[in-house]
């Protein structure tokens, strides 16, 4: 797992060192950048990490950043920091996606609990998308006879209504079956069924 960096993007440098200050005491690894423009210029999609924007900065803002990033499918959550009390800006932050909204002066236990947040969130869901490519992966090794009956295994069909509607015999359904089973490395029906859902094959 590549390591996570704190991105902190505010125009003062004044309020970018001392948030890089805190944060690298807190034991992240941090970067700064004057703007939301020179950050996406230099942004590696692949990395990891959360983002600390103020909302108001010359050229995109903090809460245009965060639809930009959700735009490019971009998966790092954005802390909004602002020097205003401003509820409806606070609102459009989140509805945006924003992991949190935070009125300066910081306080730094908000901060840190906020970016925690952000980091686990983006994890556990980074660990989902490769849970779904290993589930896709196999699944693509399925000849398309099998994918036929696993189509009607998951819908609840027995093996001997299987074997009517594909003509076959009832033994040559329960050899795909274990085929089946095997290749999709479940050791139940009813953990088919879930891989099914997961592959979006059927609805919960």
């Amino acid at each position: 797992m590549n390591t996570s960096t704190v991105f902190v993007i505010d125009d003062q440098p004044s309020v970018r060192h001392a948030l890089c200050e805190m944060l690298s005491a807190f034991g992240y690894s941090v970067e700064a950048h004057e703007s939301a423009d020179s950050f996406l210029r230099v942004l590696d999609p692949l990395r990891h990490g959360c983002v600390v924007a103020d909302v108001r900065m010359p050229g995109m803002d903090g809460i245009e950043l965060v639809r930009e990033l959700a735009r490019r499918q971009i998966p790092l959550p954005v802390v909004v920091i602002s020097g205003h009390a401003d509820v409806p800006m606070a609102v459009a932050a989140i509805k945006a996606g924003a992991e949190d909204f935070i009125e300066k002066p910081i306080d730094d236990v908000q901060l840190v609990a906020a970016i925690n947040r952000g980091l686990a969130g983006a994890y556990a869901q980074r660990r989902f998308q490769e849970r779904i490519q290993d589930l896709r992966t196999r699944f693509d090794r399925l000849t398309p006879r099998e994918v036929e009956v696993l189509d009607l295994v998951v819908q609840g069909y027995t093996s001997e209504a299987i074997a009517e509607r594909l003509e076959i015999s009832t033994r040559t359904v329960e050899g795909y079956r274990v085929q089946i089973m095997n290749k999709m490395q479940a050791e139940s029906v009813a953990v088919l069924v879930r891989q099914a859902i997961r592959l979006n094959l059927i609805s919960p």
